[in-house]
């Protein structure tokens, strides 16, 4: 059986034979910008992944549509090794380059020729087939969310050793928890790889986009509001906030939303998917033309 196909610096190769060096300051200095997507809105995906490129100074050969041509090129011979009712995920990432010096310090190593990478993976949705029966149990530890003033959240990276330390916390409370971290003030933020909104009535209510990574998944959400008879707010609230809540939900690229239904060991509304979350998936797997649910549950 064949493998799959990775891009990686300007060519195809087999993933077995994908290999980062180990001066890549992707490694070095944890300096990675990176995107998750799946066939919905990719061309929204990798137009975020150049704002964050934009933003950190790291200026790639490709332009984004070259960037969309090889992500179709890579879906399209991955995608023939995957059974009839598997997906795939796909995910690019860039790096400063190798340092050939290995000083430690992007500021000493010279002209850097940036590492591209985009590859796949099937989309195990098994693994999330518990937050569609028993919704998610979200976990708020000690550890804070980096400060806005310290790292922007608007690029996606993988600067993750804190999320790291605090699902270790969280893990400690329950296995399955998801991590949701708090910032300095006590605001709820967001889950390692997911946003995070609570429903009063018919309003969704998300932390401030001053706080978050804002996701394509959530402005699916912000954008379908309307068709199911709910508003989208921005503003901040805490723990608090969410045991009084009617529902929450998390956003996500992988299975697009979820029902949350405890934090903290404390269930949230009767500890059950709510009524709005049935709605809402409804108008989202509309929109994309397959049953989301039914895709992860069957």
């Amino acid at each position: 059986m064949s493998e799959p196909i990775v891009y990686l610096n300007e060519r195809f190769v087999p993933a077995s034979q994908a290999k980062l060096n180990i001066y890549d300051l992707g490694l070095v200095l944890g300096a990675t910008l990176t995107e998750m997507t799946r066939t919905f809105r990719a061309e929204d995906h990798v137009a975020r992944l150049y704002r964050s490129l934009k933003f950190s100074g790291i200026t790639v050969p490709l332009t984004p549509e070259e960037m969309l041509a090889r992500t179709k090129e890579l879906a399209e011979a991955n995608c023939k090794l995957l059974g009839p009712e598997e997906d795939l995920g796909i995910v690019h990432f860039v790096t400063p380059g190798e340092n050939a010096l290995y000083a430690g310090s992007a500021g000493s190593a010279g002209t850097l020729r940036p590492t591209i990478c985009i590859h796949s993976f099937p989309l195990r949705f098994e693994m999330w087939r518990h937050l569609f029966t028993d919704g998610a149990h979200v976990v708020t530890p000690s550890i804070r969310h980096i400060p806005p003033q310290c790292l922007e959240p608007k690029m996606k990276n993988r600067s993750r050793l804190h999320w790291w330390l605090a699902d270790k916390q969280s893990q400690a409370v329950d296995p399955r928890a998801i991590t949701l971290l708090l910032d300095l003030d006590g605001n709820v933020t967001e889950c390692a790889g997911s946003n995070f909104v609570i429903i009063k009535g018919n309003t969704i209510i998300s932390p401030t986009t001053r706080n978050i990574l804002w996701g394509v998944s959530l402005q699916t959400v912000k954008e379908l509001a309307p068709q199911i008879g709910m508003e989208f707010i921005e503003k901040d609230f805490q723990p608090y906030d969410i045991v009084n809540a009617d529902e929450a939900w998390l956003t996500t690229t992988p299975y697009c939303m979820a029902p949350c239904t405890k934090i903290n060991t404390t269930p949230i509304a009767d500890g059950k998917p709510g009524p709005w979350f049935k709605k809402m998936i409804g108008a989202w797997s509309k929109r994309v033309g397959t049953n989301i649910e039914a895709q992860v549950m069957e």
